[in-house]
């Protein structure tokens, strides 16, 4: 396993990660790869709305009021006809196409911040 280059103090400070609830889910038919288009409540900060290829591991239904961790503070990205406006965290299984999604071991209030 690769491991990255060392980052400073202030190139961690700089990710803006936060815990939100997936309130909406969607079939994203457009994207290249399965995926669901999210709507992520961050409470402050507002409701966002992500890309996530984790079809393989989750049933829409099953996302509806989880708690996720995401990185905030990317520029949008378009993909498809859909802009993301944030990155949803998750670790990758073996063949990077299981993604399982980091959530917080206890409810929280949408919009903490990681530290």
């Amino acid at each position: 396993m690769n491991v990255k280059p060392d980052i400073t103090w202030a190139d961690f400070e700089k990710i803006d990660i936060r815990c939100g609830t997936i309130i909406s889910v969607h079939d994203f038919e457009k994207a290249r790869n399965p995926s669901y288009q999210l709507e992520i409540d961050f409470g402050d900060l507002g409701i966002r709305k992500s890309s996530a290829q984790i079809t393989s591991l989750y049933q829409k239904e099953d996302l509806i009021g989880k708690q996720i961790l995401a990185v905030v503070n990317f520029p949008k990205k378009q993909i498809a006809n859909f802009f993301s406006e944030c990155l949803v965290l998750g670790l990758y299984g073996e063949d990077k196409k299981d993604v399982t999604l980091l959530t917080p071991s206890l409810p929280t209030k949408n919009g903490m911040q990681v530290g």
